[in-house]
């Protein structure tokens, strides 16, 4: 009996993945099965979705000719950036001739003339929107962030690593290391920290001292 997806003459592969290792494919993998492709026919990877530098889905893609299907569950699951998802989308499907369905959105489906729709061009379109609305969405994400920062700024809030403190014994340190009679390391280390931070903080005590005063 045919599976749900097959259809005859068509070679499917399936590619599923998560981005850490104590996370489960089982999901995917059932989804991918039950559609029709062969379970030997299925690569995974356990691996971030920033790039497409993995080493199954690079596998998959050298395996793979032209006219073959490649499924995937949801379209993060391919990749995580949409800039690169659509590059790379362009490069499976104009250059290798690859077709890609993508169980979680029908209308992402390469294959030609299914349900009466040109699957190339409607998938293309789809990309192209999906791509839109996630550079948007980043775009609102860091004007958000960028609002609450200045936000907080004006309340006072200092973002950062917290500056360290001038010990008590700073003063004595400079001293004797502006005299000469001890190194800058060993000022440092009379400090507690490390010499960039000693030589930050002596620097930054000259240029206070050296500016004119206020009225």
């Amino acid at each position: 009996m045919q599976a749900e997806g097959q259809v005859r003459g068509e070679r499917m592969y399936g590619y599923a993945r998560v981005s850490s290792k104590d996370q489960n494919l089982a999901r995917q993998l059932d989804a991918l099965v039950r559609f029709g492709v062969e379970p030997g026919r299925v690569f995974t990877d356990k691996a971030s979705g920033k790039d497409f530098a993995r080493p199954n889905y690079r596998r998959l893609v050298r395996t793979m000719r032209s006219g073959d299907v490649l499924v995937i569950k949801s379209i993060d699951r391919l990749g995580r950036s949409y800039e690169d998802v659509l590059a790379e989308w362009r490069h499976l499907t104009k250059e290798r001739g690859l077709h890609i369905v993508v169980l979680d959105m029908p209308l992402l489906d390469t294959r030609e003339d299914r349900g009466g729709l040109a699957g190339e061009f409607i998938a293309d379109m789809v990309l192209q929107l999906l791509s839109y609305m996630a550079q948007v969405e980043r775009d609102n994400i860091r004007q958000r962030q960028a609002e609450g920062i200045a936000a907080a700024q004006a309340r006072g809030v200092r973002f950062g690593r917290p500056r360290l403190e001038r010990p008590a014994g700073f003063a004595r340190a400079r001293a004797l290391f502006e005299d000469g009679a001890i190194s800058c390391t060993e000022a440092a280390r009379r400090c507690e920290v490390s010499r960039s931070t000693f030589v930050r903080w002596v620097r930054e005590d000259r240029q206070a001292e050296a500016a004119p005063a206020r009225p």
